[in-house]
């Protein structure tokens, strides 16, 4: 078992005070028998109650208003979490008993919804990469496997050159981004496979193996594997999902499982500030966060002009 300390900071900065604020958050990790939360504090601006709920999905959601005026809005969640170590599927039942089995169990209330990939531009060339690997005359665990290091050795891991509104269409073009472009693609390929996947955020604990995802929320996916379940994914890192992933929410895309989600009224602008530190050992240092000194940092994030840059990185390469 390996326990670890979690604090995640997300802070708002606006151009101007706004009212009526009310927040969507997604910071509360998952409870089963891989996963124990042991303790979680959330502090809100202006210390507003959250509420919670269970979404469809199973993911435990919070709420809040604050309906005074306020030109910084900041969420600070502190978890104690114990992961334990997962089996891997044995993958001892033959090719065609277990696509038999998924096909039997597509209209599952669990499977249903994961199963429909997202029509885009690649799609006819993901159609051809898996005839050429003859992945549906492979067990699904190793087709998904085959897929998960198809994305990592294809696609470049470069932040910054992506954000939460990219497209898979830009994502797919550029062959570049970070976790959560790599997530998408994989989650695409896996379902045009014909294997039901589905998205999920959380955090890494980095290690030799591991390196990439640290310092911020982290995503992969989970492919149902035929007589066994849901099984991590993580194209990132072209690993299987272990201990060292601590899982937040799962749901059919990002729009599912997004950390923090909210409306306000009045037209401003806003900079963003995330910060998640993690721990294997209890300590209380504090993560300095930043005063609204707002910047209008996050207009100058283009896709286009990022897409640019990495043209200008090739030719100089060359």
């Amino acid at each position: 078992m390996t326990t670890f300390y979690i604090k995640h900071i997300t802070k708002y900065s606006y151009s101007n005070t706004v009212i009526d604020g009310a927040t969507l958050i997604r910071l509360h990790p998952i409870n089963d028998d891989n996963q124990q939360v042991t303790s979680h504090f959330i502090t809100v601006t202006n210390n507003s109650l959250v509420e919670t709920y269970n979404d469809f999905y199973g993911n435990k959601i919070g709420t809040f208003l604050i309906t005074e005026p306020h030109d910084e809005l900041s969420i600070i969640s502190e978890v104690e979490v114990n992961t334990t170590s997962r089996l891997f599927p044995e993958d001892n039942y033959d090719v065609i008993t277990q696509w038999e089995e998924i096909k039997l169990r597509k209209y599952d209330a669990n499977i249903i919804d994961f199963l429909k990939p997202t029509p885009f531009t690649g799609s006819e060339e993901i159609l051809n990469l898996i005839q050429s690997k003859s992945l549906n005359q492979k067990t699904p665990y190793k087709a998904a496997l085959e897929l998960c290091e198809y994305v990592y050795t294809t696609f470049k891991y470069i932040q910054g050159v992506t954000n939460v509104d990219t497209t898979l269409n830009e994502v797919w073009d550029l062959k570049a981004g970070v976790c959560q472009d790599f997530t998408n693609v994989l989650l695409q390929m896996v379902r045009m496979c014909g294997i039901p996947a589905r998205y999920v955020s959380g955090y890494i604990c980095t290690t030799n193996d591991i390196t990439r995802g640290e310092g911020a929320t982290h995503a992969w996916i989970e492919a149902y594997i035929p007589f066994y379940g849901w099984l991590g994914i993580d194209p990132t890192n072209n690993a299987i999902a272990n201990e060292n992933h601590v899982r937040l929410a799962v749901g059919r895309s990002y729009e599912d499982c997004s950390p923090v989600k909210g409306v306000f009224k009045r037209k401003v602008e806003s900079d963003l500030f995330v910060k998640v530190e993690i721990s294997t050992t209890k300590h209380k240092e504090n993560i300095e966060i930043p005063p609204n000194t707002f910047t209008g940092s996050n207009s100058n994030n283009s896709y286009q002009r990022n897409l640019e840059r990495i043209q200008q990185q090739q030719q100089q390469q060359q």
